[in-house]
């Protein structure tokens, strides 16, 4: 099995070595082993929170919601988490001029804090590293909420203007973030190269963006551990953990 992977790693360093525009795309499964859970995996968020009670409608229309969310955030996404070899590894693809940027599903910082351009990675689904007033559109940094939690705030809100606070991450039947979208389809559309880590590649849109780079004649590498609805269309499918 070790001899497998080990030629899958190289025929997949041979297709970035070989390209002229690499695009990683990565979702939850490259921050597991920083500590934070996925969603969807047994034992991920899912299997403790209803997703139904997660939507952004939910959260403008009831405290109880609110409540639910912050609670989720405060106990799923730790503060202290690292990035870990995955974050790493990209970081340096960027550094070496291999990388042209990373598309990412991921809300927790943790490619900026490896070391990748924060104008060259697209959160499509935003960041929590801020929360934002949706009346004054104050922003506020998570360290500054996590204290205002920790200290038995269980709904904060604005002390600017006491509006409803936010998390800066897209929630459930919220819109996607447009230029961010827009940037991200086209850096997906215009690529020779797209490296999958970590996804399960079923949230959508998120998920169109291999689907985009395969219509442009890209090629594209897979590494997850689960099966995913594209592994027969990836040049190197390796199932394994990010780092």
């Amino acid at each position: 099995m070790e001899q497998q992977t080990g030629h899958l790693i190289d025929a997949a360093a041979e297709l970035i070595a070989r390209s002229k525009r690499t695009v990683a795309f990565t979702g939850a499964g490259v921050s597991t082993e920083s500590g934070i859970p996925d969603f969807r995996s047994p034992g991920g968020i899912w299997s403790k929170f209803d997703p139904e009670d997660f939507t952004y409608q939910k959260f403008l229309a009831d405290p109880g919601a609110r409540r639910k969310h912050w609670e989720l955030i405060r106990g799923s996404f730790s503060a202290t988490a690292r990035p870990n070899p995955a974050h790493y590894a990209i970081a340096e693809l960027g550094r070496m001029g291999k990388l042209e940027c990373v598309i990412t599903q991921n809300v927790d910082d943790l490619h900026q804090r490896a070391g990748s351009q924060g104008q060259k990675v697209f959160e499509l689904h935003g960041n929590l590293k801020w929360a934002v007033c949706l009346s004054c559109h104050e922003r506020y940094s998570s360290d500054e909420v996590a204290r205002w939690l920790e200290s038995g705030v269980e709904v904060p809100d604005c002390p600017a203007c006491h509006g409803v606070l936010k998390p800066a991450a897209v929630f459930f039947g919220e819109s996607l973030p447009v230029a961010v979208l827009q940037a991200a389809t086209e850096h997906a559309r215009a690529c020779d190269l797209m490296l999958v880590i970590g996804s399960t590649l079923t949230v959508y849109p998120a998920a169109y963006m291999p689907v985009y780079a395969l219509e442009s004649g890209a090629r594209v590498i897979i590494v997850n551990l689960s099966p995913t609805p594209l592994d027969r269309d990836a040049a190197v499918l390796i199932r394994g953990k990010a780092g």
